[in-house]
């Protein structure tokens, strides 16, 4: 097993937990989970800096970078991102390394062979300011497409594709009009926040639906509507009652 002391920050406890037996499959033992951006400052105040810290870019308490510009780590780090490839273009001129959500055992043995390879010299400095600004919460950019790893194959999912979004047994799953499911490495919360909310609407807990999947709208009980999809029907789909006028003002 590697020596390498080795640091996760991401929100997502499923993402954090598969990222680590991942690494734990490729030798890599001594692993720390944490979950947030106030965590990830505690924890770097009173520990001494890890061989190498994998730092999700979004997290539910804000962006990461928030930790790099308080504490100025010095350690080699590798982003993760569910972000589009129009911001990745950022990590290259600041030869950063990146990985892709939901990661891909393949693309992580690289980015760890290029760490192992260079673990002497120190981080690239990075552009902050250029960095902040193409993730910040204000971007006008959205998620266009997903990509599924099925077996050994990758399969690209577009938006148009995709009917809806939805909770299952802790799971989260994209519906498409081809009448298929796929899981996904995503919260609802997460995908509400990387998808262009004038074509998805967060209709309920467990419901994410885009606008051309509605076929029609029924009055249902308690003043909620319930929602019938060209394709989709493996479940009862109905606005919750303190989202129903949110939802006539969305499909208006």
């Amino acid at each position: 097993m590697k020596d390498t002391l080795v640091v996760i920050i991401e929100d997502e406890r499923p993402a954090a937990r598969s990222l680590q037996r991942k690494l734990m499959k490729l030798g890599y033992s001594h692993i720390t989970l944490l979950h947030s951006v106030e965590q990830g400052k505690q924890w770097f105040k009173t520990h001494p800096e890890p061989d190498l810290l994998f730092l999700d870019i979004q997290l539910s308490d804000g962006l990461s970078f928030e930790i790099l510009d308080e504490l100025a780590l010095a350690c080699p780090i590798i982003f993760t991102t569910a972000y589009d490839e129009f911001a990745l273009k950022a990590f290259k001129v600041n030869s950063v390394d990146y990985l892709m959500k939901p990661i891909i055992e393949e693309e992580l043995e690289a980015a760890l062979a290029k760490y192992e390879k260079n673990h002497a010299s120190k981080q690239p400095s990075l552009d902050m300011t250029e960095l902040k600004a193409l993730f910040a919460p204000t971007r006008t950019s959205y998620k266009s497409r997903f990509s599924i790893k099925i077996g050994q194959q990758i399969k690209l999912i577009t938006i148009d594709e995709i009917e809806c979004f939805f909770s299952e047994n802790k799971g989260t799953y994209a519906f498409c009009s081809d009448g298929n499911q796929y899981l996904l490495d995503f919260t609802l919360d997460q995908l509400e926040k990387l998808l262009d909310p004038a074509i998805f609407f967060r209709i309920s807990r467990g419901f994410l639906v885009h606008i051309k999947a509605i076929k029609s709208i029924a009055v249902h009980s308690n003043s909620r509507l319930k929602l019938y999809f060209h394709h989709y029907g493996n479940a009862e789909v109905i606005v919750s009652r303190e989202r129903v006028n949110d939802f006539k003002a969305w499909i208006e």
